[in-house]
């Protein structure tokens, strides 16, 4: 049984360090999912995990594309699936959920049956105009002791 982890951020800058610090307990193959309102800080919090993988590019939010690829210490894949709501497409996601890389979800609700039953799901919400929930639901004896480590 896993449990849930819970931390406060005050700014978009400590949003982003703290995806900046989860980014150096993340290996090739791992998946977030990350959900939240508009505004709640997931592109944000996917710029802070990428500079953690030393991603040179300036990352924002793919949702013309689905998919963005940024080089670093490991690949960030970077999907965005808002738009394939109510779609039962599947653009090859076990290429990139089981690839090289880190695999970031964006309203992964909207493609829950091509998920790994491994991953870290992520939810930010709003707690005042700048104040940030971050919500980690860990999937896995893995992302369970990366959470233990980052709550230190």
């Amino acid at each position: 049984m896993s449990s849930n982890y819970t931390i406060r951020t005050q700014s978009p800058e400590e949003t982003a360090s703290f995806a900046e610090k989860l980014a150096s307990f993340l290996h090739a193959g791992d998946v977030l999912t990350l959900e939240g309102d508009l505004g709640a800080g997931k592109t944000t919090f996917t710029k802070g995990l990428a500079k953690g993988l030393g991603v040179k590019r300036t990352v924002n939010s793919p949702t013309f594309t689905i998919v963005k690829e940024y080089e670093g210490r490991l690949p960030l894949y970077h999907l965005d699936v808002y738009r394939l709501e109510d779609s039962d497409e599947d653009i090859g996601f076990d290429e990139y959920f089981h690839g090289d890389g880190v695999s970031v979800v964006e309203w992964a609700h909207f493609i829950a049956p091509y998920l790994p039953t491994r991953r870290l799901d992520i939810r930010l919400s709003y707690n005042g105009e700048t104040e940030r929930k971050i919500e980690l639901s860990p999937l896995g004896e893995d992302f369970e002791r990366v959470c233990e480590e980052l709550m230190k």
